[in-house]
């Protein structure tokens, strides 16, 4: 039971890691900023992307090492939980067109703004059947989601 991948496989994680560094650096000024929707889109994207990540290597790894399994799922449910956040702060901030907050109930009506917008709503409720298949709604909302398994 090897735990290694490859030696030729190549590791793009640690790429993902220097690039939001970097971005951060390059496009985050000091001082007061309100965060753009663009930004807050971008960012859901890619803790979507790595919810799928984590997804992938829970159900891998909880069939052999149960411990660790467990707390992969942990992580997984967490960042479910910051991806759902990061969607509600979207529709939270205000319209660039007009400075209008939208509505809280508008994603839930299915075509809160239209297009472009609407794809942060259809990613997300994509994921979210996908996350209703793999936890209950108390794993969801309970304070601590890991297992002390030692």
């Amino acid at each position: 039971m090897s735990r290694t991948t490859s030696t030729t496989a190549q590791d793009f994680v640690p790429f993902a890691t220097a690039a939001l560094d970097f971005h951060r650096a390059l496009n985050i000024p000091g001082g007061p900023l309100v965060t753009t929707r663009a930004e807050l889109n971008a960012l859901h994207a890619h803790l979507v992307s790595l919810h799928g990540l984590l997804d992938a290597h829970t159900s891998r790894t909880g069939q052999l090492v149960p411990a660790e399994g467990d707390q992969l799922r942990a992580a997984r449910i967490r960042i479910w939980q910051a991806a759902d956040h990061i969607h509600a702060a979207y529709h939270a901030a205000p319209r660039p067109d007009s400075g209008e907050v939208p509505e809280r109930e508008a994603c839930k009506a299915g075509l809160p703004e239209g297009a472009p917008e609407l794809t942060i709503c259809q990613r997300h409720q994509r994921t979210a059947r996908l996350v209703r298949r793999h936890t209950t709604s108390a794993d969801l909302h309970a304070p601590f989601t890991g297992l002390d398994r030692r």
